[in-house]
């Protein structure tokens, strides 16, 4: 298996159209992949650490590629608890998954879910505190990483959080392991292996960061096999 580079295998999801009902399934897989390997805690701790840091009374944050919304859900449900007031914005290419996540959010008023392009994305249409981009980087080109993130810098007031998988020979084997007990879809099965080789390497998000000297630039690696790439403004 050579992991030497990203691979340009594309995702099921990514080049074929599923019926709603599979693609809520396909979500369900996703979602309990990400609770049992933690994989939702990462990004809710990178968002609690840039809400003490940058303390205000009113947050915007936006999640591009956010699916069926359950990121945005569970970051709701912990903001209800903070005395600030935030509200949220889902945005994702796929109009079914926005309108699972709207059904899936009709009790989350300060949600709204928007389906939209990134990569077609203008500065001046969207602007929030804090931007999430959950597994959903690695469905990119590097090149066009470098454009989306640009737009992304561009539209956050104090920084972009970036969670996505370490490109690794263990964390494949794993995932066999751990896909043949707790996932069900084959289109999950499949596109979770795929996703790991479209993953990153420590050293692909460094040399991507210095496309952006003017930011401060945090990467760390998570279990399970993930990173954690923060792009702060600079002071």
């Amino acid at each position: 298996m050579n992991l030497s580079t990203r691979s340009a295998i594309p995702e099921i999801m990514d080049t074929q159209k599923v019926d709603i009902k599979l693609l809520e399934n396909v979500f369900l897989d996703i979602n309990k992949a990400n609770d049992l390997l933690g994989g939702a805690v990462i990004t809710i701790n990178a968002v609690n650490s840039l809400v003490q840091e940058y303390p205000k009374k009113e947050y915007t944050i936006i999640d591009m590629g956010c699916g069926d919304g359950t990121m945005l859900r569970k970051l709701a449900l912990i903001s209800r608890k903070h005395q600030a007031k935030f509200s949220f914005i889902g945005i994702d290419l796929n109009q079914m998954a926005i309108d699972l996540a709207r059904e899936k959010s009709k009790d989350f008023t300060e949600i709204q879910f928007v389906c939209q392009d990134i990569l077609m994305l203008k500065p001046d249409q969207f602007t929030c505190d804090i931007l999430l981009c959950t597994l959903t980087m690695h469905h990119f080109e590097n090149q066009e990483i470098k454009t989306f993130m640009a737009h992304f810098i561009q539209l956050s007031q104090i920084g972009v959080i970036v969670n996505d998988l370490q490109r690794s020979a263990l964390a494949c084997y794993l995932f066999r392991l751990f896909s043949g007990i707790f996932i069900k879809t084959k289109i999950a099965k499949h596109d979770g292996l795929v996703s790991i080789k479209r993953g990153f390497k420590k050293k692909d998000l460094i040399n991507l960061s210095k496309s952006f000297p003017k930011s401060e630039h945090i990467i760390s690696w998570k279990w399970a096999f993930r990173y954690v790439w923060i792009v702060k403004q600079a002071n």
